[in-house]
């Protein structure tokens, strides 16, 4: 009896195993990440800029070591995002804290990623530590008709603040015309309150750039990632780009943040004194958005999510849990980066 009972489980699961694979076939799936790479900083001191204030600077020893450690720890990481289901490394990723484009070819060359033929877009940044945004894509999937980089041209007490620009890039994903504007606002330095109109200012620019995009492309599909240094309930989001949380609110020109859900469900993207923060998000517009109509003839969102796998939180000591950074304290740790990356599924049947 038990015999039978084990073939006929055994009969079923395999029926549920074919009919979920064959299910999953019927869709195409791209990932679209973002991921702050820690201060990846070459090792040659570039008097333009200071450099010589980034963690790799500041190591007594090492450096060309430490270097390749982290090229091949950031690359690893990327090429295991959406693996599960996408079977690939992200169709398009954004990437914050990079120092040039030299360090992101490095990345892209390193052998967990160079199969996947990524393509670069980046501008030189007027940030003074001479850090950077940039996109990377999957030259097979995603196809680019436009880029332009963006200054917020933020001014405080009548000085302009030297940030990172704001890169937008426009192509086609398999054959869907897409618009990804990667972000990376001014930091908190000097306390959130004190630097929150910085971060305010930054939104509105975004605003600036869709409402660009949109003159164009009445129904576009955009997506709006980055390090944005405040938390999705921030006036940034709240106020200027007045996003939502709930799909049911959201209206034809209005913008969906799945990770204010994750957010007010207390996940995070980063830890700094005992503060828990999700800084880095991706948002979408209305057409990405499914709203309960299973319509999936074009791209829409699956899920959205943070990937923090265990390997990327440190496992010990006070920062037990925290997202297992490169450098501390003037050295390196062997980390990753002091940030989660995000990532989002795109779906579409295929025909």
């Amino acid at each position: 009896m038990k015999k039978k009972t084990y073939l006929l489980f055994l009969l079923m699961f395999t029926i549920c195993v074919t009919f979920s694979q064959k299910n999953q076939n019927k869709y195409s799936i791209r990932t679209i990440a973002f991921y702050n790479l820690e201060n990846l900083f070459d090792t040659i001191n570039d008097t333009s800029i200071n450099d010589e204030a980034s963690p790799m600077m500041e190591l007594k020893s090492n450096r060309s070591k430490v270097y390749w450690d982290k090229i091949d720890k950031l690359a690893s990481t990327i090429a295991q995002i959406g693996l599960d289901k996408a079977n690939t490394s992200p169709a398009i990723i954004g990437v914050s804290e990079v120092e040039n484009l030299g360090v992101i070819e490095d990345l892209v060359k390193n052998k967990h990623l160079v199969k996947n033929n990524y393509g670069i877009i980046h501008y030189d940044s007027p940030d003074k530590r001479g850090i950077d945004v940039a996109l990377l894509y999957q030259k097979k999937y995603f196809k680019p008709i436009y880029h332009e980089a963006f200054n917020p041209n933020i001014y405080k007490n009548n000085f302009k603040v030297y940030t990172r620009d704001q890169l937008l890039v426009s192509g086609y994903l398999d054959d869907e015309l897409i618009h990804v504007i990667v972000n990376h606002w001014p930091s908190r330095s000097g306390g959130e309150a004190k630097s929150r109109p910085l971060r305010e200012k930054a939104a509105y620019q975004n605003t600036k750039i869709i409402d660009q995009i949109r003159k164009n492309d009445p129904n576009a599909k955009i997506l709006i990632l980055g390090d944005f240094n405040d938390d999705p309930i921030n006036s940034s989001f709240k106020n200027i780009l007045k996003t939502k949380r709930k799909k049911k609110n959201v209206g034809k020109n209005d913008i969906y943040n799945p990770y204010e859900d994750l957010y007010m469900r207390g996940f995070n993207t980063l830890a700094y004194r005992d503060n828990l923060n999700l800084f880095d998000m991706i948002l979408i517009s209305s057409p990405l958005l499914d709203r309960g109509k299973k319509d999936f003839s074009n791209y829409k969102m699956f899920q959205a999510m943070i990937f923090n796998k265990r390997f990327l939180s440190d496992k010990k000591g006070k920062f037990k849990g925290y997202p297992f950074r490169s450098f501390s304290n003037g050295g390196y740790t062997g980390g990753y980066s002091d940030h989660y990356p995000v990532y989002m599924y795109l779906i579409k049947e295929k025909k």
